[in-house]
């Protein structure tokens, strides 16, 4: 069922939803094994990659994504900001490589962004590289001239995430199809940008929408260089406040069934960590979880602090994977 044949190792873009489903449903130890084996082949076990996450914009947002506390729809009392200075940028980005980060993401709360904010991005992106780390940014839509704009201005990586399955999304938002979604990341792609690309559980959805969500992220043409699986954050004023808290083991499971489906991108334990005890983040990491966010907040939520992962690494016996030299041109295929 699931072509054991082919080597754990190499990427498939031909897995079925019933592949997917039954691989979800093993057995929790034997689907550990599974993925611990494939993340062993494709990776070093004792490295994980560390990004840090700005807000260059906060609030404000027309978007209606039930989550969120940007979204303008919402009264979560966060004050909306305007879009930062690029000398700001450059000393958070200073800040974040002294911790040990290797990329720096910067995200703004849009729709979509404006020719106007284009030269100021551009520079963002520019002065960012310029301290020695790789970019990445999230603004929301993207079309292909935006895309093409960022990618020669030096762009390493674009994060757009689909966030769940096709057929649970519009129960999550309505100011933004599926299919918009799927638009951007295509237009990423073309620009020559690496793609960053994932979702929140434990938003009230099945594990079928779970393994729908893994499914379409793994039949890309290429898969998502990075895949960050976020834990549902519920922030008081949102609609998703009062959502049931997700099974730990249920979330590992989505970790691990990531990594077999794609096994060289970076698995990401996103957002919601600030509510993970060590003894699950571990699971995590051995399920083929290899990157996290270093930083006390995630755009506007909670995350542990880089003193405690940095302890928590260490006690595990892992490390920060050193900075790549950085890189241009089309992303090889994954």
């Amino acid at each position: 069922m699931f072509a054991e044949n082919i080597p754990p190792h190499l990427p498939r873009h031909d897995w079925t939803m019933p592949e997917v489903t039954a691989l979800m449903e093993l057995p929790f130890a034997d689907l550990l094994y599974r993925a611990h084996s494939v993340h062993r082949a494709a990776f070093d076990p004792s490295e994980v990659q560390v990004s840090t996450l700005l807000s260059i914009k906060t609030g404000g947002c027309p978007e209606d994504c039930k989550y969120c506390p940007q979204s303008a729809h919402f009264d979560t009392g966060l004050q909306a900001g305007k879009l930062m200075r690029a000398d700001a940028v450059r000393e958070a980005a200073r800040q974040a490589k002294a911790a040990g980060a290797s990329r720096f993401c910067m995200g703004a709360a849009w729709r979509s962004p404006k020719e106007r904010d284009l030269p100021m991005l551009e520079e963002m992106i520019a002065t960012v590289r310029q301290e020695g780390l790789e970019t990445c940014m999230t603004l929301g839509m993207l079309d292909a001239h935006q895309a093409e704009r960022l990618s020669a201005a030096g762009l390493d990586y674009y994060n757009h995430n689909l966030d769940t399955s096709e057929a649970f999304y519009g129960e999550i938002i309505t100011t933004r199809s599926y299919r918009e979604r799927l638009e951007t990341l295509r237009h990423v792609r073309e620009a020559g940008m690496k793609v960053c690309c994932g979702g929140i559980a434990g938003m009230g959805e099945s594990r079928e929408d779970r393994a729908a969500l893994l499914h379409t992220l793994a039949t890309l043409p290429v898969h998502p260089e990075s895949v960050p699986i976020n834990l549902l954050v519920r922030v008081e004023g949102t609609p998703l406040a009062g959502t049931d808290t997700l099974d730990p083991l249920e979330f590992v499971r989505t970790i691990a069934t990531a990594r077999i489906l794609m096994p060289r991108s970076q698995v990401r334990l996103s957002a919601g960590r600030e509510a993970m005890d060590a003894a699950m983040q571990a699971l995590c990491f051995f399920a083929g979880a290899n990157s996290i966010f270093y930083g006390e907040k995630l755009l506007t939520t909670p995350n542990p602090a880089e003193h405690e992962d940095q302890a928590l690494l260490a006690a595990l016996g892992m490390r920060a994977a050193p900075a790549k030299a950085k890189e241009k041109g089309h992303a090889n295929a994954a």
